[in-house]
């Protein structure tokens, strides 16, 4: 066992000395030396240096704000040449991007977190807009149809080129982003949260994806997630930036690819408990859903919803687990003030009391919040500052006789923004400017000022870093301490096992399923969705 050991270890400094002395011949398609990225008040980048191999998958890792998407789109030209300092370096030459296309002309895309296609168009118009087939007078369809099919192939997307981007699911939309990327003849390819928006099994298909594009098309990859695992499985190399620096470069089959070892890198410390603990002091019951129906706002005969029971308690954590298109937003939305569907039905009680909530504002006065998914969309409003966004849900509260004190709405501002260690150089700072993780902490001091006895969290942590996450994590366990009922909603299964005392398993509109927080596993979790499909009930 020990001479095995001793080879293995002699093998690894072997790889090591090839690639420190240079005998790794593998073709250096980007490097970027040096780069700094300055914003008011704030230095995103300080002096960044990134060396990615043709051929490999690269992955960026960091805390939100760390500057991982900044250098993306300083790289992209999103950021244009002029407005940085330090030098892109690809294929051998020095590049100055000044927009997004000048980078593409050279086989740089870039696919954001927020997809950029058009619901009401098809596919094949969404992969080739702005860089139609045909004459400036007159748009090829059949060239255009032929090439989409083509390039649909290779990333197995079986749906029709003339299918409505809004008919298809968010798996399928990324897939339609990269037959778009590779219909522009990428040879680097950046993946900005890929997997963000995705359930387990899409993941694992997009990141197979990656890894077959690489063997089969020598496709160059840069990934940014904060799915540490997910980036173990795919990654050649792990760039680890931290407070706008790169700290470390790591090597698969070189150096430690654990999470634990990641996660060091990132915030410069272990973290030994991804989820704080907390004793659970449950009380009565505070809301109570039973048989509520929900049909879809455009297909009235669509039933998103189907008969749903499910209560939460006083100082308790609710999980609502299940795959992605379950009706688990469309509950909790219908709850909130029949925000979303058509032909609500069904009993809601808040403290044992019978409530009718018709709208927003009637769910906010009876102490209910619904913390978005969607929190660029629906959450924040970008262009506004921090202060303005911390209390729109509750204006009341910072007003007289209509008219807004602005000192005071700064003082709270500044109160939650302390409160939730929120990173901004000032409350005045537009809310598009922060980093996802901030921007989420926003969001949730929006809601907390309004003081809800009842808040229901969707997706609290899609697309922030393990560090952010824990902050959030910790929060929750505040306000159910404090006497809160917090529903959560997550496709995370190991945060749903990791914080909450209660879960229900959501499937094809319908509740199938209900577990203790200390007794349930993935696989129970699973297995009731599984044998759930079909509308069979598990007992």
């Amino acid at each position: 066992m020990s001479r095995l050991f001793n080879r293995k270890n002699i093998r690894i400094e072997e790889k090591k000395l090839e690639i420190e002395g240079g005998v790794n011949l593998a073709k250096i398609l980007l490097e970027m030396k040096n780069i700094t990225k300055t914003f008011p008040g704030v230095k995103a980048l300080d002096n960044v240096n990134l060396q990615v191999e043709e051929g490999e998958i690269h992955a960026l890792v960091g805390e939100n704000g760390a500057g991982k998407s900044t250098l993306m789109n300083v790289l992209s030209g999103v950021y244009s040449y002029g407005t940085y300092e330090g030098d892109i370096i690809y294929d051998s030459e020095v590049c100055n991007f000044n927009a997004i296309k000048d980078s593409e002309q050279k086989g740089i895309v870039i696919i954001h977190q927020e997809l950029a296609l058009i619901p009401y168009m098809t596919i094949a118009e969404n992969m080739f807009l702005g860089n139609e087939r045909g004459s400036k007078c007159k748009i090829n369809w059949t060239e255009t149809g032929v090439l989409a099919r083509k390039y649909l192939d290779i990333v197995g997307l079986k749906d029709s080129t003339q299918t409505l981007i809004k008919d298809i699911g968010v798996g399928k939309q990324q897939l339609v982003e990269i037959a778009k990327a590779l219909s522009k003849n990428a040879r680097l390819l950046i993946l900005d949260e890929p997997t963000s928006s995705l359930n387990e099994s899409d993941s694992k298909a997009l990141l197979d994806l990656l890894l077959k594009l690489k063997k089969e098309q020598n496709l160059t990859s840069i990934i940014i997630s904060h799915k540490l695992n997910e980036v173990s499985y795919v990654a050649d190399k792990i760039t680890v930036i931290r407070d706008g620096s790169t700290i470390e470069t790591l090597t698969k089959g070189v150096d430690d690819f654990s999470e634990a070892r990641i996660i060091n890198g990132m915030v410069g410390r272990e973290l030994s408990d991804r989820f704080p603990k907390r004793e659970p002091k449950i009380g009565d019951i505070m809301m109570e859903v039973k048989d509520w129906n929900v049909y879809h706002p455009l297909y009235s005969d669509r039933k998103v919803v189907n008969n749903v029971s499910m209560n939460v308690r006083k100082g308790e954590v609710v999980g609502i687990s299940g795959l992605m298109g379950a009706g688990r937003t469309e509950l909790a939305m219908s709850i909130f003030g029949r925000s979303y569907g058509e032909n609500i039905t069904g009993t809601l009680k808040i403290n044992g009391k019978e409530v009718k909530l018709r709208n927003v504002q009637e769910a906010i006065k009876h102490k209910l919040a619904y913390v978005t998914e969607d929190r660029k969309g629906n959450g924040l409003i970008l262009t506004n500052p921090i202060k303005i966004n911390t209390t729109l849900a509750n204006l009341d509260a910072v007003s007289k006789n209509s008219v807004i004190d602005k000192d005071k709405e700064y003082e709270v501002a500044v109160d939650y923004k302390q409160k939730l260690k929120t990173k901004c150089p000032s409350v005045e700072q537009n809310v598009g400017n922060l980093s996802g993780g901030n921007q989420q902490k926003v969001l949730l001091a929006k809601w907390m000022f309004a003081d809800p006895d009842i808040l229901i969290l969707d997706e609290p942590t899609r697309g922030i870093d393990v560090g952010a996450k824990y902050e959030i994590y910790c929060i929750i366990n505040q306000l159910v301490d404090a006497g809160k009922s917090v529903i959560m909603i997550s496709s995370e299964l190991p945060e749903v096992l990791g914080m909450c005392d209660r879960v229900y398993v959501m499937n094809e509109g319908r509740m199938v399923g209900e577990l203790d927080g200390k007794e349930a596993t993935q696989e129970k979790i699973m297995t009731y969705i599984l044998q759930s499909s079909g509308n069979k009930e598990v007992k």
